[in-house]
């Protein structure tokens, strides 16, 4: 399977587990599946939400700064992929 690279995450907020990833590829939809990859981070997990500025969104597009709730620590630089 081939996977699409669709951003990078720029913030990882520790507290709520909340990493921050400019889209710069391609869309994002709830319900896709991605892959965080980096030099000490590499799982997948399904997105279940996104959020813009605290407010709910479905679908993310290149440009776009989304906020995703991860299962495990990541870390600024890594690159997110679509699986």
């Amino acid at each position: 399977m081939v996977e699409e690279k669709i951003g990078v995450v720029t913030h990882f907020f520790n507290h709520i587990n909340v990493a921050a990833i400019k889209i710069t590829n391609g869309e994002l939809n709830v319900g896709d599946t991605i892959h965080i990859k980096g030099a000490h981070t590499n799982f997948s997990q399904p997105v279940d939400s996104m959020e813009i500025d605290q407010e709910s969104i479905e679908k993310a597009k290149p440009g776009d700064e989304i906020g995703i709730k991860v299962k495990k620590r990541v870390r600024e630089h890594d690159d997110v992929f679509k699986e």
